[in-house]
């Protein structure tokens, strides 16, 4: 929860600095905040190239930070401006990969103990525990495995997993883990101490990571844009292209968007998330 929290600051920061470089560093008030203000903004930001998905990120923010500000008593409702500004948002570009493009990764020959190595084992590291976000990865330790399973909470989230370990990603975790001790990191990402010094260090690997994961695209002869999302996404919509119920996939990758089907649907037996966590990767050999 701590790390969601520091990346929610980094985002009202992100806003704020940009709503500074449009207004020339001048302080604003609320009350300036008007829907002219946000319709001149808007164009600004989209003039300078920026994305429809950018701006409604940044605009979201806004909402959101003058939304507690009413709460607090520092503006006032009537002058809400998104009362009648509509966020706009572009077409969410496609982050899953199909079966064959996952199938590519996993069989790309690639020297041993190098970093395109190492970095093709994190995805598959991701992509076999049902789409495990990078940022869990990069806290797992090695005392989160248990005989054959591994047992972690979500950082996000806080909610507890308990996963099975497939056999395709045992020699993955066999080879991570050689010669580290139970309260070591898994990988070696976190390097200090402090939940925003950890932040900070996931951040810097992950920009790395995604950086050789374009690498790792070309050599495999994906068209489709490789990131650390990209594992998670194509996890479940590998497992819904064959036929596994929405309600399971929610489950494993621990989503709560579909709380209303779920109030009236048994939560799974976790043997039965076991075998449709096997049958997805089963496609893969």
């Amino acid at each position: 929860m701590t790390t969601n929290r520091i990346g929610t600051a980094r985002s009202y920061k992100d806003t704020l600095d940009s709503l500074k470089n449009f207004t020339n560093q001048n302080d604003l008030s609320f009350n300036e905040l008007s829907l002219d203000f946000l319709k001149k903004y808007e164009i600004n930001y989209l003039s300078r190239g920026n994305s429809l998905g950018g701006l409604a990120v940044y605009m979201r923010t806004i909402r959101a930070i003058y939304n507690k500000a009413i709460q607090a008593g520092l503006a006032e409702q009537e002058g809400f401006p998104f009362k009648y500004y509509k966020i706009q948002s572009g077409k969410t570009r496609k982050r899953a990969l199909p079966l064959d493009a996952v199938k590519k990764i996993k069989n790309l020959k690639l020297k041993p103990h190098t970093t395109l190595y190492n970095d093709r084992n994190i995805f598959l590291m991701s992509f076999y525990p049902r789409g495990m976000p990078y940022v869990d990865l990069a806290h797992l330790k090695v005392s989160n495995i248990v005989n054959d399973r591994i047992q972690y909470d979500r950082q996000k989230t806080s909610e507890p997993f308990d996963i099975k370990i497939p056999k395709d990603l045992l020699p993955i975790l066999k080879y991570v883990i050689k010669g580290k001790s139970r309260d070591d990191y898994i990988l070696p990402v976190i390097k200090r101490e402090g939940r925003i010094l950890q932040y900070r260090d996931i951040e810097w690997a992950r920009r790395r990571y995604n950086k050789n994961l374009k690498k790792i695209a070309q050599m495999a002869g994906i068209e489709e844009k490789l990131t650390s999302y990209v594992s998670r996404h194509s996890y479940a919509s590998i497992a819904d292209e064959m036929g596994i119920p929405v309600s399971a996939i929610s489950q494993m990758l621990g989503h709560g968007d579909i709380s209303t089907t779920q109030a009236y649907l048994d939560k799974l037996r976790r043997s039965k998330l076991d075998e449709y966590q096997e049958e997805v990767i089963s496609g893969l050999k």
